[in-house]
C-alpha cells in the first residue's frame, strides 16, 4: 500500500526551476502586502510631486500677471499725473500770458490817453486803468472810477473800455453809452477800446456825428477852393472827405486870412479807430512866397487862441526831407457842432 507522497524541499525547488512561468504567475497573482504598500506609497509620492510642480507653475504665472498689471497701472497713473501736471502747467502759462497781454494793452492805452486826450476831459475807467492813467500824470480829479456799484458812465467824455468795463455794462456800452472808438489796443479779452461818451445816448449822438461830418466835408471843400490854401494830394483827399477835425479847419481858415497856408499832412488818428474818426493833427510849412519868420509868426498866433481853438500842442519840427514845419495837434475827443454853430 502506497502512502502519501511528501515533497522534500529540494523537490519543490526542482519543480519551480522546471516551470519558471508558473512561478512568475503565482508571484504576480498574489503579491505580498509589503510590495503593495510600497508601490502605493511610491505612486502617491510621484503624484504629490507632480501636483506641487503644477501648483508652483500656477503661482509663477499669477505672480507674472500681477506684476504686469501693477506695471501697467503705475504707467497709467504716471501718464495721468504727467498729463494733469502738463494741463495745469499749460493753464498756468495761459493765465500768465493773459495777465501779461492785459498789462501790455493797459500800458499802451495809458500812454496814448495821457498824450492824446484832453486833461480837462472826464475819463471813466476801471480801478487798474485809472491808477495807470494817474501814474502817467492824468489829473485824478478828472478820473471817474467804474465799479460794480456804477449804474452808468454819465458825465464822462471818454470811456476806457477794458474787459471789466465791458462786463459791467454789457451791450449797453456800444449801443447806448459809447458807440464810437477813437483808439484800440490789444486783442481778445485783453483788448482796450478808448470810446467817446455819447451825450444824450447813441440815438442822439450818431445823427449829430453824421451832421458834423457833413459840415466838415463842406468846409473842407471850401478850403480847397481857397487860393491861399494849398495841400498835398493826400491832404486834399482828406479835406474833401470830411476827415479833418473841425478845430483844424477853422484854424487853417483863420491862418489863411493872415498869410498863405501850405498843408503837408493830416494825421493822428488813433490805432483801430472807427471809420470817419476826425484827424486832429496837421503839419504846415511855409509857402514859397512866405516872408522870413513866417513859421514863428504862425506859432505865436496859434498859441494866442482861446478854447476850443487853442491847440493842445504847437511845435516846430523838421520833416524827413529836411524842411521845417509847424505841427498842430488838438486833444481828443473832437467836439461836435462847432461848424454848424
Amino acid at each position: 500500500m502506497t502512502g502519501p507522497i511528501v515533497l522534500r524541499p529540494h523537490a519543490e525547488t526542482e519543480r519551480r526551476a522546471a516551470h519558471p512561468v508558473a512561478a512568475r504567475a503565482d508571484s504576480d497573482v498574489a503579491p505580498s502586502w509589503g510590495a503593495v504598500v510600497g508601490t502605493t506609497l511610491r505612486l502617491w509620492a510621484q503624484r504629490r510631486r507632480r501636483w506641487w510642480r503644477v501648483a508652483a507653475a500656477i503661482v509663477v504665472v499669477l505672480v507674472v500677471f500681477a506684476a504686469g498689471g501693477l506695471t501697467v497701472a503705475l504707467l497709467r497713473k504716471g501718464t495721468g499725473a504727467g498729463t494733469a501736471a502738463g494741463s495745469s502747467s499749460g493753464s498756468t502759462s495761459n493765465s500768465a500770458g493773459a495777465v501779461q497781454a492785459a498789462a501790455v494793452a493797459r500800458k499802451q492805452a495809458g500812454a496814448w490817453i495821457a498824450a492824446q486826450v484832453s486833461h480837462s476831459a472826464v475819463v471813466s475807467c476801471d480801478p487798474a486803468m485809472c491808477a495807470a492813467l494817474q501814474a502817467r500824470g492824468f489829473p485824478a480829479g478828472d478820473l471817474m472810477t467804474l465799479g460794480p456799484g456804477t449804474d452808468s458812465p454819465l458825465g464822462s467824455a471818454i470811456i476806457v473800455a477794458t474787459a471789466a468795463v465791458r462786463s459791467l455794462f454789457g451791450s449797453r456800452l456800444t449801443t447806448v453809452y459809447a458807440p464810437t472808438v477813437i483808439a484800440s489796443f490789444g486783442s481778445g479779452s485783453a483788448r482796450i477800446d478808448v470810446r467817446v461818451y455819447a451825450a444824450g445816448g447813441a440815438a442822439q449822438y450818431l445823427p449829430a456825428l453824421k451832421a458834423d461830418e457833413q459840415s466838415r466835408t463842406s468846409v473842407g471843400r471850401q478850403l480847397l477852393r481857397n487860393s491861399r490854401v494849398s495841400a498835398t494830394p493826400a491832404a486834399r483827399q482828406q479835406l474833401a472827405a470830411g476827415r479833418v477835425d473841425s478845430r483844424l479847419l477853422i484854424t487853417i481858415a483863420t491862418l489863411s486870412h493872415q498869410a498863405p497856408v501850405a498843408v503837408v499832412a493830416f494825421g493822428d488818428s488813433g490805432p483801430g479807430a472807427s471809420a470817419g474818426a476826425p484827424l486832429r493833427e496837421a503839419e504846415l510849412v511855409a509857402p514859397a512866397q512866405a516872408k522870413s519868420g513866417y513859421l514863428n509868426s504862425m506859432i505865436s498866433l496859434l498859441r494866442a487862441q482861446q478854447q476850443p481853438y487853442l491847440a493842445d500842442s504847437v511845435t516846430l519840427v523838421r520833416l524827413a526831407n529836411g524842411q521845417q514845419a509847424v505841427r498842430i495837434e488838438f486833444a481828443a475827443p473832437s467836439p461836435l457842432g462847432l461848424l454848424s454853430g
